[in-house]
């Protein structure tokens, strides 16, 4: 009884008090995941400004994190957004692709939405304020390349990429290292939504290909003129793990 009054008043107050659980946020669910897999180093290809690794340490994640992210105005607050977290590392500022060199990536309106490949109207029609605002060269680098320093320290490695239809080409610039992650956050695209990304189904195939299973999918961008899903964030684990 008292418990619903306590709620009832916060109410009021615009806040509501839920319990914690596994379902109680996207964010909650990946952190339960990740804790039940004993992951000890998160690898956060497309940081941003640190979004993702802010939530995940706010949900109660304690390994580490390294962070990789080509934008030099993202990444800078990327870098200010880490200083108090001594397990947040972020790497040299660099794009994470299928080669190493350089390429220009396209700046979206809001950073976020930022792309090596050129957005099509699917995207610009649902988000308008997306649309590109300039461009950027930026260093470009294989995980194979960048990663197995960082990798070699840890058992259970987690490979989270938000690389806004550039998934493919960072699996392939990870042939060696994708072998020893325990498990994969990734977006998954329902339709094209930049040119010549590869969609949902080519993802999850060649993920299951190299082992790994299909563990949840969270909801993520969607059309709010007709509701339909665009996207989503597919988690995958180690089909050997599962049993754990």
């Amino acid at each position: 009884m008292i418990q619903k009054i306590l709620k009832n008043a916060f109410r009021q107050l615009g806040v509501d008090i839920r319990m914690h659980t596994a379902t109680s946020t996207p964010t909650a669910q990946i952190v339960t995941a990740l804790k039940h897999f004993e992951i000890d180093l998160i690898l956060d290809v497309g940081a941003n400004t640190g979004q993702f690794s802010s939530e995940v340490r706010r949900e109660g994640y304690e390994g580490n994190i390294v962070s990789f992210e080509p934008l030099s105005e993202a990444y800078d607050s990327l870098r200010k957004n880490s200083q108090a977290d001594g397990k947040w590392i972020i790497h040299p500022r660099c794009a994470i692709g299928d080669c190493n060199g350089e390429s220009e990536i396209n700046i979206a309106g809001n950073s976020a939405s930022s792309s090596l490949l050129p957005m099509l109207d699917s995207h610009l029609s649902v988000a308008p304020h997306t649309a590109y605002v300039g461009k950027e060269l930026v260093p470009i680098r294989t995980l194979d390349i960048v990663v197995p320093d960082y990798v070699a320290k840890f058992k259970n490695p987690f490979l989270k990429i938000d690389t806004q239809g550039f998934e493919w080409q960072v699996l392939n610039g990870a042939q060696n290292v994708l072998p020893k992650m325990r498990g994969v956050l990734i977006e998954l695209s329902l339709l094209p939504l930049y040119e010549g990304q590869r969609l949902w189904l080519d993802i999850i195939d060649r993920l299951e290909s190299e082992g790994f299973v299909l563990w949840a999918l969270q909801q993520g961008f969607i059309d709010p003129h007709n509701a339909r899903t665009l996207q989503m964030d597919g988690i995958f684990f180690r089909h050997g793990d599962l049993d754990r």
